[in-house]
């Protein structure tokens, strides 16, 4: 069994981590710490989580974190690096669902989240935790920088064409939209129901900060300099995110050889699906699953695709407890659908 601490746990990441780890057959979760929450028994937060019913959420505690074999911090980030950092030098297996360790690049971490970085240091030792492309790092790696939500849906469709030059590295537009459980567990007037209801919305448009994290992960996977347009927009719903991409194509190219394409990449992949259909949201509610589906623009020569997956899952802890798999030596897809 695999003992396992949660740092944050009371947030959407965390109870999505507590709901599928309590259902995994490898998964001893002992500590779930919330200082907000410290005391209060999961279930008078999350009833939902009947397995936990005579656990409580503790105050972290270093001491007893470092005697977890796996750490979990569902922490903001700049909160996380420092703590995943003396976690790490402990020996522990950490996976960070904060930006903190999703960079390589320092200063455009810094300049992107506007903080200095607590562990520089180890910006070379972290894993960009993505494992249909960075799946033989991972395996090897003690400390992941789990991957956003918006960039998971953006970069598993676009690593494909981009590597194997069927499209443009630049002039690439991104327009993703999200649930409002993307936004996290906090109170904020713009996610309260009468504001998101029968409303539909951009926001960050031109400044989101998961756009300098897709340009910088495709430019290092694909030895090319890669520059998107990123918009998001907020759904009405409660999880799920449907980008759409334009990518002006570089030669002419049939619908079936990009279907060929993705099956050649992901054909394999236990999670991705690459559709004749064009997917909907309600495809992947509550799974680990992507879907990919794309159309060919032949008067404007661009690649249209659409990716879907579900933010709290693939898009964050779904992905976290895959990363956790591959690095224990598991089959990844134990303890999730």
């Amino acid at each position: 069994m695999i003992n396992i601490g949660i740092i944050g746990a009371n947030g959407y990441t965390g109870a999505e981590l507590m709901k599928i780890l309590s259902g995994h057959n490898q998964a001893n979760l002992q500590i779930m710490s919330s200082r907000s929450e410290q005391g209060k028994k999961i279930t008078d937060v999350y009833p939902n989580l009947t397995k936990l019913k005579d656990k409580v959420f503790t105050d972290p505690n270093i001491k007893e974190l470092s005697e977890m074999d796996v750490v979990f911090s569902c922490l903001p980030h700049a909160a996380s690096s420092g703590l995943c950092s003396d976690l790490y030098y402990k020996g522990v297996k950490v996976i960070d669902l904060s930006a903190d360790f999703r960079y390589k690049n320092l200063e455009i971490y810094e300049s992107t989240y506007k903080v200095k970085h607590a562990a520089p240091q180890l910006l070379n030792d972290a894993v960009y935790g993505l494992p249909e492309i960075n799946r033989d790092k991972i395996k090897k790696s003690s400390l992941i920088g789990n991957p956003g939500c918006y960039t998971t849906s953006s970069i598993l469709p676009l690593y494909p064409v981009i590597k194997e030059d069927v499209i443009s590295h630049t002039g690439v537009i991104i327009d993703s939209k999200s649930g409002t459980s993307g936004a996290g567990k906090k109170a904020d007037i713009d996610l309260n129901f009468t504001e998101v209801n029968e409303s539909f919305k951009a926001y960050a448009v031109t400044t989101h900060r998961h756009t300098s994290e897709i340009e910088e992960v495709l430019s290092l996977s694909t030895d090319k300099n890669v520059v998107v347009n990123f918009t998001p927009h907020l759904l009405p719903v409660n999880r799920g995110i449907l980008s759409t991409i334009y990518a002006p194509l570089k030669h002419q190219v049939s619908e079936n050889e990009i279907y060929d394409l993705y099956n050649k990449y992901y054909g394999n992949e236990p999670f991705i699906n690459i559709t004749k259909d064009l997917p909907q949201l309600k495809w992947i509610t509550g799974t680990n699953n992507v879907f990919i589906g794309f159309r060919i623009d032949k008067k404007n020569n661009l690649l249209i695709i659409i990716s879907i997956l579900d933010n709290l899952v693939k898009g964050a802890s779904g992905q976290a407890v895959q990363n956790m798999n591959i690095m224990c030596g598991l089959d990844e897809t134990i303890g999730l659908i």
